[in-house]
């Protein structure tokens, strides 16, 4: 996709050097050329600026449509990378019926190696994206897979099932991975169908003290949210740049209060689970919303803090999060079962 951006601002800076360049051809004083070829010459002269001007909104719209889908992933130039062939991993892909959402969305669902061999089951964490995005920028941007790969084979992570569901059925609707009014009920689909689905086709663990929750961004509030509204389906979250509120309005006035975790860690009583919160430190919402966020904890609520110097609000940042926020969750969520 890069690649093709990067024609697109080509294309745009040769179609304007080329006006620049023709310009002072077509605007010669008419004295220098014989009035017969007037008429021809101006229809010639309107047809080239015309075709110069549209060569250039062609191009600006191809650069901003191309911008857009790189960042809601809405047509993927590609299928997931393929598994990696000395690891043993596999990255599938499914479509997961929602019996009580009413949705059907896509998911990405990472096996470890070890799930190949034997009939272990195994901890589950959902990882979930940011918006605008999709899974897929785990899987390209973010480079999961092979860093869960390399964590788990140095024994810093134990083998873990990790899905990767899309939150929306439309990639420009913003759901924050709540039941939005007259909308999806996207929380739904993530607490309630991806479990199930999981249940019903792999060997997972039964029991929220084997789920955990990841995301980055806007992914990094569903997972401190999703954590603090269902402490009994999963056991801790990891948050790599994420919020103290959710940014839309939901429709029933709950991002002020119940779907707000910091309201919700200042009005109700804290839940026995474990948080990290990972930010940058020139990243100013995610910072302060984070130091707010910890500030308001206390027990029984356990709340982990990892600070990057510099890189902003960026997946370079999520990039050095990763190894240490997969290794934080699996030591705080229960181990495979063989």
């Amino acid at each position: 996709m890069t690649v093709y951006l990067a024609l697109a601002a080509v294309l745009l800076t040769a179609a304007l050097l080329a006006s620049c360049w023709s310009r002072p051809l077509w605007s010669r004083p008419r004295s220098s050329r014989p009035h017969s070829s007037r008429p021809h010459s101006s229809r010639l002269r309107w047809a080239g600026r015309s075709g110069l001007v549209l060569a250039c909104v062609l191009s600006v719209v191809t650069a901003a449509a191309l911008q857009v889908n790189e960042l809601v992933q809405a047509y993927p130039a590609s299928a997931p990378p393929p598994p990696s062939a000395t690891s043993g991993s596999r990255m599938l892909t499914v479509s997961v019926p929602g019996k009580a959402s009413g949705l059907t969305l896509q998911m990405y669902v990472y096996l470890p190696a070890a799930y190949r061999t034997g009939a272990g089951r195994y901890p589950v964490i959902e990882a979930l994206h940011g918006y605008p995005g999709s899974p897929q920028t785990w899987l390209r941007r973010l480079h999961v897979q092979s860093y869960l790969d390399q964590e788990i084979a140095a024994g810093r992570m134990a083998p873990t099932i990790v899905l990767f569901p899309y939150q929306t059925p439309r990639r420009l609707l913003d759901t924050e991975c709540t039941n939005l009014r007259n909308g999806p009920p996207a929380e739904t689909f993530l607490t309630v169908d991806v479990p199930a689905y999981a249940r019903e086709h792999y060997r997972v663990r039964a029991g929220g003290a084997a789920w955990g929750l990841t995301g980055y961004s806007a992914g990094g509030f569903c997972s401190i949210d999703l954590l603090l509204r269902h402490p009994t389906r999963y056991a801790a979250a990891a948050s790599m740049s994420g919020y103290a509120s959710p940014g839309i309005a939901i429709g029933d006035g709950s991002e002020r209060t119940t779907n707000n975790p910091g309201w919700r860690l200042r009005r109700l009583p804290q839940p026995a689970v474990s948080l990290w919160l990972g930010w940058a430190a020139d990243d100013k919402q995610s910072a302060r919303d984070s130091r707010r966020l910890c500030s308001e904890s206390r027990a029984p609520l356990s709340v982990t803090t990892a600070v990057v110097a510099h890189g902003g609000h960026s997946d370079a940042v999520w990039i050095q999060m990763e190894p240490p926020a997969f290794d934080w969750l699996s030591a705080h969520l229960a181990r495979p079962l063989p």
